[in-house]
């Protein structure tokens, strides 16, 4: 079965790191006396695929690193190569592997206590963010940092629709980081991205005597292979989760934060008081 992913809408600009893991795909494919059609059915994928790869316009799926080593008898060379790939300037180097899930997913649920997610921020909030947390950026990196940061932001009005679910804490937003103006555009951000169709977004009272992410924040996602995958991150550290059993956990605590959460339309009028308030 092919993938569906003919639309082309994933290929990103190429770089030198997309390029190379390119030309090692081209050239063990030749090795093995494949064309780009013939390896696109022995992996499962389109032809447009395939190409994109080889062409340094496409990050490949995990899933195509391991059946192109295999289809091609690489023994190992293109999952090796895929490891090298460099990525994003401006994005923390944990963090890479996820965004380029993210990129490619069908469903993305996140759980976020500690600020609010960078998928729903506006640029001010951004840069209070990226000026609080030590060490401190220059105003080059700064400015690398927030334009990924908004770049992600297309994600939530791609089509076909990603579909998101955000729960987020109201203390996030009562911290007024940056100050009460920041705090405004914040609030209004969240509003916008609320009414998206495919977009709920769930605040989670600060009062709250039953609580399932007392363990932090985390995100679950859906590939465009309809795998699942999971993704937790710490001081300095992010880790993608793949383990079926761990996967299942987060779906069972995400499941109960939704109920304890208040609603999409609750959240709102939440944030329209506070919007208010300040």
């Amino acid at each position: 079965m092919v993938s569906a992913d003919d639309s082309g809408d994933d290929e990103v600009e190429p770089d030198d790191s997309l390029r190379s893991f390119g030309e090692t795909v081209k050239a063990s494919r030749k090795r093995a006396g494949l064309t780009q059609e013939q390896l696109a059915a022995l992996v499962g994928h389109s032809v447009q695929y395939v190409g994109s790869v080889e062409q340094g316009r496409r990050h490949p799926s995990q899933k195509f690193v391991n059946k192109c080593d295999a289809a091609l008898n690489a023994h190992g060379v293109i999952i090796i190569a895929a490891r090298q790939l460099s990525r994003r300037r401006g994005l923390a180097s944990w963090f890479r592997r996820w965004a380029e899930h993210e990129a490619g997913a069908v469903i993305l649920n996140t759980y976020e206590c500690r600020s609010v997610p960078g998928l729903l921020q506006p640029e001010s909030y951004a840069r209070a963010l990226i000026d609080n947390v030590p060490p401190l950026a220059t105003p080059e990196e700064a400015d690398a940092r927030v334009a990924v940061r908004m770049a992600r932001q297309k994600l939530l009005y791609r089509i076909p629709y990603i579909l998101f679910s955000f729960v987020i804490e109201q203390s996030l937003i009562e911290r007024r980081t940056g100050g009460p103006e920041v705090t405004r555009e914040l609030i209004d951000r969240l509003l916008e991205c609320g009414q998206l169709p495919n977009v709920d977004i769930q605040i989670m009272p600060t009062v709250s005597p039953q609580h399932a992410g007392t363990d932090g924040p985390f995100q679950l996602l859906e590939t465009d292979e309809h795998e699942w995958l999971g993704y937790t991150e710490g001081q300095q550290t992010g880790q993608v989760i793949s383990d079926p059993k761990d996967i299942s956990l987060l779906h069972q605590r995400y499941a109960k934060l939704r109920i304890q959460a208040l609603n999409p339309a609750d959240s709102r009028a939440l944030l329209m008081r506070m919007r208010g308030s300040l």
